[in-house]
Order: C-alpha cells, then sequence, then structure tokens
C-alpha cells in the first residue's frame, strides 16, 4: 500500500537554498579551516614512505649458438596470459621472500620485526590483554607478514612484463628488497633448469645403455632371418626373384609383340600374293633392297615401252622384247615377295617358341617370387623394429649429450631477464602534504555545504508551492452545539422548542414502524401512545454518539459498517469519525468513501487527484495505488478517484468482490454511501455487517429514510450523529488536529 503525501504540491526555491551557504559561511568555513588544521598535523607527524620498483620481462633466453639442432624459436612457446600470472605467484612465494630475508638480515629491522625495538605503550598494551603479544609468532613469520603487506608484484596488462613493487621507511632498503627479490627469482629458475637437465641425464643413461642392447638384438634378428630365407637383394632393395620375374616379364612382352607383328605382316603379303593384289602396300616388301631395283627397272622398261609406242605397232620385235622383259620383272617381284613372306612366317614361329619358353620361366618366377613375398613382409617387420629402435637410440644419444653439456658447463637458460633495476628513491610517496591539505580543504568545505542544504530543505524553509499546484483548505464539518434531552413539557413562558417537536415525530414514526411486525401477538392496544412513550421507543432504536457506535462495532466483532448520510455531505462526518476512533484503538480499519462528492475522504487527505474506488473499477489502477493514509489517524482510506464515474458503474458488479476482498484484509471496513436507500446498500451488506443512518438534524427526510431502510429488512438500523463530539488526545505527529 502507497502513503501519498503533499510532496508532490511543492518545489524547491534554490534561491532560498543556496542563500543558506551565504548565511552559514562562516561556521562551514570555521569548520574546514579546522578539519584542514587536523590534516596538516596528521601528515606532518606521519612517518615518511619510499616505493621503489624492479621491473622482469618473460622471454626466451636461447640463443642460436645454445639452441639444441633442429629445434628454433618457434618450437618453445613463451609463456601465454596465464603462465606470466604463474610467475607473479612464483616471484611472490614463500621460499623467495625467505631467501631475501635472509639475506638482508630483516629481522633485526623494526620496520618489520616490532618485538626488536617495541615502544613502552604497545608492552602495556600487552601486558593488560588489550592487544596480541607478537613473541608469539616465530620470528619468520613475522618477518614474511610484514614483508607481504608492502610488496606488491603484478603484471602490466598486455604485455610480459613483471613488475615487484616495495614500500618501505629507508629509501635504500625500497630499492634493495625489489631487485634481491628479481635476483632470487632468477636464481631460482636457473636452479630449476639445472635440476631438469639433471634428472634428464639420470634418467638418460640406462634408457640409453637398455636401448643400445635391444637396438643389437633386433639387428641380430635382422641378420639371421634373412640368411635363413635365402633372400637374395637384387638392385632397388628389392628380392632377386622378384627382379627377375620383373625382368621375363618384360622379355615376354616384347617377344609377344614381335611374333605378333611378324605374323601380321605375313598374313598381308600372303593375301597380297593370292589375291593378285599389289604388293606396294606391305612396308617389308618395299624394305627390300632387291625388290626396289627390280621396281626401278620395271619403270625403266614401262617407260622405254610408251616411247617406243609412239612410233612403233605394239607387235613390233622390239615392243614384244621388252613386254616379255617386264613380264620377267613381275615374276621376279612375286618371287620376291614369296620369299620375305616365308622369312616373316619363319620368324614369327620362332618367336612363338621363344614366347613358350618365357612363359614356362616366369611361371617358375612366380611360385619362387611368391614365397620371397612372404618372407620378405617378416623381414621388413624385423626391419622396421630395428630400425625404430635406432632411431630412439640415436634421439637420445643426441638429447643425452646436449642435457650433459649444459649440466657440465652448469648453464641454466632462463626465460627471464631484469630490464630495469630499482634505484633509491628522494622523494616519499607518502604522505603527499598539498594533496591532503587540499583534499580534506575541499572535502571539508563540500560535506559541511552539503549538511547546509539538507538542513534548509529539512526545515521546510527553502519549500515554495508547486506551480499550478492547488492548497484547498480540508473541509471541516460543522458540528452542532450538543443538544440536550428533548423535553415532553416545555415551561408555560416559552413556546414549544421545533427541534424537541422533530425529534419526537421521529420517534412516533420509528416506534410505529417497530411495532407493525409484532401487532399481530402483541395484546390489545389499550390507546393510541402518548408523547411520554415515544422516548423510549425512540432510545430503542440505538440513536447514539460517536463512541457508542465504536463501542458496538467493537463488540459486536462486526466486519463492515455501512453508513447511509441521507442529509448530504455534511452528515458524512459520522463515518469518518467513527473510522478514526475505531483506529486509534489498534485495530486496522478501512474508510470506502461511495459519495459522489468525495465528502468522506477529502477531509482525510490533502489533495482530491489520488487514485480511488473509480480508478479500480475501471481498471486504471491496482489495490497498492488506491489505498492512502489518513492525515490524522492510522486510517487507510480509499477515496472516490478520478475514472470517469460512467464507466466505473459499468463494473459495479466487481463491487461486493472488491468489498469482500478488503474485509479479509482489514479488521472493520467502514463505507460511507451518502444519501442512498436500501436497494444501493445491497451490494455491500454481507456477513458481520452492521447499518448506521447518520443525522445532524432530525427531521421529515431521515424519518422517511429510516423507516425505509426499516421495512426493506434492516430492523437492527442504528442512528448515529456527530453533533457533540470531541476527539480526545493530540493528532498524530505532522498532521492537524481533525475536523
Amino acid at each position: 500500500m502507497s502513503v501519498q503525501s503533499a510532496a508532490a504540491d511543492v518545489d524547491v526555491d534554490l534561491r532560498q537554498l543556496f542563500a543558506s551557504l551565504a548565511r552559514n559561511w562562516l561556521r562551514i568555513l570555521i569548520v574546514a579551516l579546522v578539519v584542514t588544521g587536523l590534516a596538516f598535523a596528521l601528515t606532518w607527524l606521519a612517518t615518511p614512505h619510499y616505493r621503489a620498483e624492479t621491473r622482469l620481462l618473460i622471454e626466451t633466453r636461447e640463443s642460436v649458438y645454445t639452441r639444441p639442432d633442429g629445434t628454433n624459436d618457434n618450437d618453445k612457446p613463451i609463456l601465454d596470459e596465464e603462465g606470466v600470472t604463474s610467475q607473479v605467484e612464483v616471484i611472490s612465494s614463500t621460499d623467495i621472500l625467505k631467501q631475501v630475508a635472509q639475506k638482508l638480515d630483516l629481522s633485526r629491522l623494526p620496520e618489520f620485526d616490532e618485538t626488536a625495538d617495541m615502544p613502552a605503550l604497545s608492552r602495556l598494551l600487552v601486558v593488560a590483554g588489550l592487544k596480541s603479544d607478537p613473541n608469539e609468532i616465530p620470528p619468520e613469520e613475522r618477518v614474511l607478514t610484514k614483508m607481504r603487506e608492502k610488496l606488491n608484484v603484478y603484471r602490466v596488462e598486455k604485455s610480459r612484463v613483471i613488475v615487484i613493487e616495495f614500500s618501505s621507511e629507508d629509501p635504500r632498503l625500497a630499492a634493495a628488497i625489489p631487485n634481491a627479490i628479481a635476483d632470487a627469482y632468477i636464481s631460482v629458475q636457473g636452479n630449476a633448469n639445472i635440476e631438469s637437465n639433471s634428472a634428464a641425464t639420470d634418467w638418460l643413461a640406462p634408457e640409453i645403455a637398455d636401448l643400445s642392447k635391444r637396438v643389437k638384438d633386433a639387428e641380430a634378428k635382422v641378420a639371421s632371418y634373412r640368411a635363413q630365407s635365402d633372400l637374395l637383394m637384387g638392385g632397388n632393395n628389392s628380392v632377386l626373384a622378384t627382379q627377375q620375374l620383373s625382368e621375363l616379364s618384360s622379355e615376354l612382352s616384347r617377344v609377344r609383340a614381335n611374333r605378333a607383328s611378324a605374323a601380321a605382316t605375313a598374313d598381308s603379303v600372303r593375301r597380297a600374293l593370292q589375291n593378285g593384289g599389289s604388293l606396294d602396300a606391305v612396308p617389308e616388301v618395299l624394305s627390300s633392297g632387291l625388290i626396289q631395283r627390280l621396281r626401278e627397272r620395271q619403270v625403266e622398261l614401262k617407260t622405254n615401252i610408251a616411247d617406243l609406242s609412239t612410233s612403233l605397232l605394239d607387235n613390233h620385235p622390239r615392243i614384244r622384247a621388252l613386254r616379255s622383259q617386264l613380264a620377267d620383272l613381275d615374276r621376279q617381284i612375286r618371287n620376291e615377295a614369296e620369299k620375305i613372306m616365308t622369312g616373316l612366317m619363319t620368324q614369327a614361329q620362332t618367336a612363338q617358341a621363344r614366347e613358350n619358353q618365357l612363359v614356362a620361366d616366369v611361371n617358375t618366377l612366380k611360385a619362387a617370387s611368391a614365397r620371397a613375398g612372404d618372407q620378405q613382409v617378416e623381414l621388413d617387420a624385423l626391419q622396421r623394429e630395428a630400425t625404430a629402435q635406432r632411431q630412439l637410440l640415436e634421439s637420445y644419444l643426441t638429447r643425452y649429450r646436449e642435457a650433459s653439456s649444459r649440466k657440465d658447463s652448469n648453464y641454466p637458460p632462463v626465460d627471464a631477464r631484469v630490464f630495469s633495476r630499482a634505484v633509491a628513491p628522494s622523494q616519499p610517496y607518502y604522505p603527499k602534504i598539498l594533496p591532503i591539505i587540499g583534499a580534506a580543504l575541499v572535502g571539508s568545505l563540500l560535506v559541511m555545504a552539503i549538511v547546509t542544504l539538507l538542513q534548509e530543505l529539512f526545515s521546510g524553509r527553502a519549500m515554495r508551492p508547486a506551480a499550478g499546484a492547488r492548497f484547498e483548505r480540508i473541509e471541516q464539518v460543522a458540528m452542532p452545539v450538543a443538544r440536550e434531552p428533548p423535553n415532553h413539557e416545555p415551561p408555560d413562558h416559552e413556546p414549544p422548542n421545533q427541534e424537541s417537536a422533530d425529534i419526537e415525530d421521529l420517534g412516533d414514526r420509528m416506534a410505529e414502524v417497530q411495532a407493525e411486525p409484532q401487532a399481530a401477538a402483541a395484546a390489545p392496544a389499550t390507546g393510541p401512545a402518548t408523547g411520554d412513550d415515544v422516548g423510549p421507543a425512540r432510545r430503542s432504536l440505538g440513536e447514539v454518539e460517536i463512541d457508542k457506535a465504536v463501542e458496538k462495532l467493537i463488540t459486536s466483532g462486526a466486519a463492515r459498517a455501512i453508513f447511509v448520510s441521507p442529509e448530504g455531505d455534511e452528515a458524512a462526518a459520522s463515518a469518518v469519525l467513527v473510522a478514526r476512533e475505531v483506529s486509534d484503538t489498534g485495530l486496522r480499519v478501512l474508510l470506502l468513501d461511495l459519495t459522489a462528492s468525495g465528502a468522506a475522504s477529502r477531509p482525510t487527505l490533502d489533495s482530491r487527484l489520488f487514485p480511488g474506488i473509480t480508478d479500480l473499477l475501471a481498471s486504471e489502477a491496482q489495490f497498492s495505488d488506491v489505498i492512502h493514509a489518513d492525515l490524522y489517524s492510522d486510517c487507510h482510506v480509499i477515496p472516490v478517484g478520478n475514472a470517469d464515474p460512467v464507466r466505473a458503474m459499468r463494473a459495479a458488479d466487481r463491487l461486493p468482490i472488491i468489498v469482500q476482498s478488503l474485509t479479509t484484509a482489514y479488521d472493520l471496513v467502514v463505507v460511507e454511501c451518502g444519501p442512498t436507500d436500501a436497494q444501493g446498500i445491497s451490494r455491500l451488506v454481507g456477513e458481520g455487517t452492521e447499518v448506521f443512518l447518520s443525522l445532524l438534524e432530525p427531521n421529515d427526510e431521515v424519518a422517511r429514510a429510516a423507516v425505509e431502510l426499516i421495512e426493506s429488512g434492516y430492523p437492527d438500523l442504528t442512528l448515529v450523529t456527530p453533533v457533540g463530539h470531541q476527539t480526545p488526545g493530540t493528532p498524530l505527529p505532522g498532521r492537524r488536529s481533525a475536523a
């Protein structure tokens, strides 16, 4: 539930606010000067501290002359970010700090061991038990604790540079300790590398001896198996049988090619001779020297015959002689071609015989090569084992020689170097008198200014009404003067009081309404009621004051109190006063304003703009937004709200659910309904409900409203009046008195 206040209707007067600084300048200045003086005294009396730093660079220190064979700069990776951070932890380790402390004999200095020169005040505190005795801690641990407090080792961001920073009261010691830590770190790293080399040589020596024996055994197995299997090696490191098989296969292919060529040529010559075709298309015939000469002679004779045919007839003896020579030349050419064919056939037969012999030899070598292949597989396995053992032996021997040489020469390749050594500082880093005094002056001025501004704000002097804000007076219900009980017989010298007559008339009407349901069962009436009988009947209907209404609600344990105000807004004060009185008893009370004008919630809140029941019905707000605190009591209030009433009444069916939820959360829900009737409050009545009719002056309108409520099913109607009520006690702090 949110509590709204009037702070939204006011603004801060900046001119008035900052004018308070000018009014209080002397106080601000005096406090600032006092604080500045104290800061100057403290810095002047403080012991100066000096700081120095040593820087190391993490890098590979191997050179081209000391690097092992077969390696380069890329084979050994440089430390990454995690590796450099690990070196930071190594530098600040306990072992290195112990070495530096022993080397510089820091335990004798009071700066590192307070027991060396303990002040008298510290001794008294130890004796009194107000301080722990430093003698109970070992001296070495005391020195290490002080060193860690003054030491700062860190890595420069995005680099492999490590900074060793140390502060001390002695400038020379501030430079000597980081240098000593850097030297100790380099020494530790070098010793670690030497120990690594020693461990490597100690492990490699027996491994090399055992591996040499295994290499010898493996090579002996290879030689023995080769002798037993009779595997002769030929060229190209292959078995002799395999090499011979390859050569015979090549020879067989060549012979087959020659045989096939000779057979094909002989066949072509044969077909040419049998068919009488030309022998010029056969290359082997043309390549014969005799046939070439015969062809030349044949061409010459044909030329002569052609020349003589121009002058001689075909039967001329000379032409006939030339034609006879030409026919002899053709026969000689064919005879010579037959001889060539016979030679080719003989060559093919010879190649066939050679082929048959080579096939037999190849088959023999195939069997021998297969046996040699199986033996070669086993031999290769033995050779691979021997080769692997030998390569491992050679690798171990190389590493052993390198490690031995480093061990013998005591060469530690440390991957770090000091590139900036610390020097004794000439100026202390603490205290910085001028910056501290300046900060004290500025800070004290700022703090005093803030304190002054806050005082001005909380006092309310710097507040002014906000632009557009409307501050209206809280409407107070005018309470009539407490009236005396009506006198049925006024004095003779005074006329009858109109107020007393109205009350008597209201009592008569209520008595009649109350008597009607009981007329059938009652005794016969003896006569009309007299004026003396009206008073008790009126009182029996419950016309009470605020205190009696509060008492009735508390004693009956009512969960809801429905107030009807026929006289309008002024009579709504009864609901407000009852709600406040019940909340003052410690119960949780909520006042729900259902009047059209917000008469019940206006005296309880400081603004009419708060969301209320109409906003809740219109689904424009939640419960926590519409519940507000009363200005004058612990009672909570739900005002009318700002939503459209027509739209809100469309969701009137939700009103019983809302009231039931409020009844669950509060001990009592007081509902002010205004000048409504019985049908208007029917939605609000539930279990544990008390109905009240609020009146200021008895009149016919109030009487009719009371009669209607009684006739509509509310016989326990209670009339309550706020007239003459006085709010007891004092108002809550910061609140005005109740209306």
